[in-house]
């Protein structure tokens, strides 16, 4: 489990690309001071497991379901990334519940900068956006920001110089991907309320639509 508060920014050492899945190594300082063999860390939002560490750098392979749900694909060798290590016990929950399982990928198709902050636009499917709300919370690359603003197209958020500094976002221009995961709580909130109108469909029995779908 994450927070979407982003540790620190590291650089793709190496990447071994299979057919389609990879094994990638990435320099780092901060992260590498406690971490062990199977500890899960967030790359660009994406939960990655520990398979080697060394003094200055981590390997994490990269099975293909990741490849495919994230913009993995895209990196290569000296390519920045944003690192979180899975929070513990007794840290404190800056950000939101971040579960590093991505949902989809996202295209930025504006930056604009507003006096000391930076609006991001990023277009993104339906399957997605259903689950953004404004003032709610989203992960972009694994940071965890307020969303602003979205229509049927796409969702804006506005970024401080703090998280510009300590992020690789706006190193991003107009037409760059990044990795979206929604709050985990609306897609929970959708499973129940889908279950609970099927069984208010089982408990009602016979009614008009069940009659009309039947041809009565």
């Amino acid at each position: 489990m994450f927070t979407g508060i982003v540790e620190e920014i590291g650089q793709i050492v190496s990447i071994q690309k299979n057919n389609q899945s990879a094994k990638i190594t990435i320099s780092a300082n901060k992260i590498l001071q406690d971490i062990h063999l199977g500890d899960s860390i967030a790359v660009n939002g994406i939960c990655l497991t520990a398979c080697n560490i060394t003094k200055n750098h981590f390997t994490a392979d990269v099975m293909v379901e990741t490849m495919h749900r994230s913009n993995l694909g895209n990196l290569q060798k000296g390519s920045i990334v944003n690192l979180e290590r899975a929070m513990s016990a007794n840290g404190r929950f800056g950000g939101h519940i971040v579960s590093g399982h991505v949902d989809g990928i996202g295209t930025i198709i504006d930056l604009k900068k507003e006096e000391n902050a930076v609006w991001v636009s990023i277009k993104a499917n339906k399957s997605i956006l259903k689950y953004v709300v404004e003032k709610g919370s989203i992960t972009i690359d694994g940071i965890s920001l307020t969303v602003a603003y979205i229509d049927n197209s796409c969702f804006k958020v506005s970024i401080i110089p703090h998280t510009a500094q300590q992020t690789i976002l706006l190193h991003k221009k107009v037409g760059d991907t990044v990795n979206l995961e929604c709050d985990i709580l609306a897609k929970y909130v959708e499973k129940l309320l889908f279950h609970t109108q099927q069984e208010q469909k089982t408990q009602k029995g016979i009614t008009l639509e069940f009659l009309q779908n039947n041809g009565y």
